[in-house]
């Protein structure tokens, strides 16, 4: 498995849509409000790999997941993380988690941050084995119940192996 960080010549957007809402299938009907990624097309994609720093990994000539993360203030956020069905559990969200660790670092950014709905409990359990903790509660608009739960990492001053 390789990672490559997306850009200016990255032209496989269409497979990255595809391996995003393969990725989040599970989720439809579990999860209220449904998913954005069903407003996603491979424009979208284009455009956010050009306002955000993307990453995907591969294994030959396969996208098998991918992962944006948008810099702010004190923490560099990290949304769409997908891994093919396929391939979860051998380690691959660790491999882009290291990706965007190493890529806050760079930019001098002490945490990480996301965003899980509140339905996905085993995605809270796999973000606070890879030290995520739960920072917050928010409710999408028109919902008075908490719809998503924020978690932050802390890093450590330690480097890691990835390639950015």
């Amino acid at each position: 498995m390789e990672t490559i960080r997306l850009g200016p010549r990255f032209d496989r957007y269409e497979e990255l849509l595809a391996l995003i809402l393969k990725s989040f299938a599970y989720m439809d009907g579990r999860i209220d409000p449904p998913s954005s990624s069903h407003a996603l097309t491979a424009e979208s994609l284009r455009r956010r790999s050009e306002e955000e720093i993307g990453f995907a990994a591969t294994t030959g000539p396969d996208i098998i997941g991918c992962v944006f993360c948008k810099p702010e203030p004190d923490c560099l956020y990290i949304g769409k993380l997908a891994i093919d069905p396929a391939h979860q559990g051998k380690g691959l969200g660790r491999q882009l988690l290291a990706a965007a660790e190493e890529t806050a670092r760079s930019l001098g950014l002490p945490a990480l941050r996301l965003q899980t709905r509140i339905e996905l409990t085993e995605n809270h359990a796999t973000f606070a084995a890879w030290g995520f903790v739960e920072t917050s509660r928010s409710a999408h608009p028109g919902f008075t119940r908490p719809t998503s739960i924020e978690m932050r990492k802390t890093l450590s001053t330690k480097a890691t192996s990835s390639k950015v």
